[in-house]
């Protein structure tokens, strides 16, 4: 492939096409997990660390997606748990202590259901909180590049990775390293695990509301806030969730 925008086009184009035909059955059952959760009165608790943060972002309340979602962020410690921006290092997501501090802090409910993203899927906070969700009974949706997990040593002390916890696993198709392109002198340029896992992500969500839609359910659903009416729409559904999802953080 060319070193260009053609090249990069053509690389995330196969990544894609990849996914969705080989992560088909998967999507399924995780849009399964989630349905339940939705129809339990349920939140969809989102996880991610690093760029995989993206993962959280595209779940939790956004335009087009499901209202009864939360994000869970390393951010929260000081938002919500009053500890100082200077605990958010680069190496914060290694440590599985981090876990037990973000679980205490998020408004978590029984029927909840978690999807946590890890690219490398073996951070010891990743697995650490999977741990801790899957011990306490939610069910785990995990979406992480197989390829690159494989190829890494575990930094939790269990030595598991993210994909041996959860209840489905959903492969984001990147290669080790996430780069795509490699370049002359050695590296590679253009990660490619951030859109493949929006991609899988939009596919669950999708998945589960059209099997409301087709059940004569009315799916909860947010409108975009810059449309007329979006507000209004989306703080009446809101009301149904009150202090089970944060926004704006």
């Amino acid at each position: 492939m060319t070193l260009d925008a053609d090249g990069y086009l053509a690389a995330v184009t196969g990544a894609m096409d990849r996914v969705s035909r080989e992560q088909r059955a998967g999507v399924e059952r995780a849009a399964d997990l989630m349905l339940d959760c939705v129809r339990s009165g349920g939140v969809v608790q989102a996880f991610g660390t690093g760029h995989s943060e993206a993962l959280a972002m595209e779940i939790a309340g956004r335009a087009g997606g499901l209202v009864p979602t939360n994000r869970i962020a390393l951010r929260d410690l000081v938002l919500h748990g009053g500890e100082p921006a200077e605990v958010l290092g680069p190496t914060l997501e290694r440590d599985p202590a981090v876990a037990h501090r973000l679980l205490a802090l998020a408004p978590v409910d029984p029927r909840d259901l978690f999807v946590i993203a890890s690219n490398s899927g073996v951070n010891g906070a990743v697995v650490e909180l999977a741990t801790l969700v899957t011990g306490r009974g939610h069910p785990l949706i995990a979406i992480t590049s197989v390829a690159h997990s494989a190829g890494m040593t575990s930094r939790h002390p269990s030595g598991r990775r993210l994909a041996d916890l959860a209840d489905v696993v959903l492969d984001n198709g990147a290669p080790y390293g996430d780069a795509a392109l490699p370049l002359p002198g050695g590296g590679a340029v253009g990660a490619v695990s951030s859109i493949t896992a929006a991609l899988l992500a939009q596919q669950i969500v999708v998945t589960a509301v059209g099997r409301m839609v087709a059940a004569g359910e009315t799916p909860p659903v947010y409108l975009s806030a810059n449309i007329a009416g979006g507000d209004e729409h989306n703080r009446a559904l809101e009301q149904r969730y009150a202090g089970r999802i944060r926004r704006g953080s």
